[in-house]
């Protein structure tokens, strides 16, 4: 992506190297890469399950933290990237008449605490609507990238474009209808559910990388097949797949690998706002 000159979000909270709440247990982070994943596609609350963690009292800061210069970079894109979304979705909103409060990120290492709960880095990127805030442990794109085969600068753009997608919906009131929704409905009707709301999200995060690069000229060739490519990586099928051997598709709460492609693409291609409806088409036809 060409990044040169951007500015960088001032929303942003810096945690790292702070450490309170739970921490991840003994394995890390590195060896629990499948649980995470399938946690962060989860639907609903993603502090729910918190695997292999341990428990730490008070709010420390871990001796001798230095960040190192590639997650300095991480850090620097993060903050360039959640900027490129206040300015698409504050256009996007004035076009409709809504005015537009940007989220805050926190960036953390380990754990952290939230509006919705104390989380350990094994639930991946989250967004909390209790704070309206969206939570990155910056270690996570090194694993897309090693672990996954998901890397590229524009496929962990899409990581956080697709959270603050969720704050798009808590602003329009979606994310909480849907919420109220599927606590009220079976299991297999909540996940089918979840899936439409994730959806959306993939398609709001395609949405802003439309506009994104009409503001600025921010994609290069290849960046759209890099997103796709982590938007495949990261469906329920492949997923359950790479983690047990075969898929439950009645746990599915994410939505599919082609799916999730589908309608990441369908965003970035056309840009507008209205067609981003997964709520209303039957379910098989998503």
């Amino acid at each position: 992506m060409r990044l040169d000159g951007r500015r960088s979000s001032s929303n942003v909270d810096d945690r790292r190297g702070r450490r309170t709440g739970l921490v991840a247990g003994a394995g890390g982070i590195g060896g629990l890469i499948i649980t995470a994943l399938i946690i962060w596609i989860s639907g609903g609350n993603p502090l729910s399950v918190l695997n292999n963690a341990g428990s730490i009292t008070g709010n420390q800061v871990a001796q001798n933290y230095v960040p190192t210069e590639q997650e300095e970079r991480y850090a620097e894109f993060a903050k360039v990237i959640l900027a490129g979304t206040e300015d698409v979705w504050t256009e996007e909103f004035r076009k409709i008449g809504r005015t537009y409060e940007p989220p805050k990120m926190v960036l953390f290492t380990g754990s952290v605490n939230s509006g919705c709960g104390n989380a350990t880095s094994a639930v991946g990127p989250f967004y909390c609507s209790a704070d309206k805030t969206l939570y990155i442990d910056l270690s996570f794109f090194e694993q897309m990238e090693k672990q996954m085969g998901a890397g590229g600068d524009f496929a962990f753009a899409y990581v956080i474009a697709h959270e603050v997608g969720h704050h798009v919906q808590n602003l329009l009131g979606t994310l909480d209808q849907a919420h109220e929704e599927m606590a009220r409905l079976p299991e297999a009707e909540s996940n089918k559910l979840s899936v439409r709301t994730e959806l959306q999200a993939d398609y709001y995060a395609g949405v802003w990388a439309y506009h994104d690069n009409r503001l600025f000229n921010s994609l290069e060739p290849g960046d759209i097949e890099e997103g796709l490519n982590a938007a495949s990586k990261i469906g329920d099928d492949y997923l359950q797949k790479q983690a047990q051997g075969y898929a439950v598709p009645e746990t599915f709460n994410h939505g599919r690998s082609d799916q999730r492609v589908r309608w990441l693409e369908l965003g970035a291609r056309t840009g507008d706002l209205s067609r981003g409806d997964t709520f209303t088409p039957s379910y098989n036809s998503l």
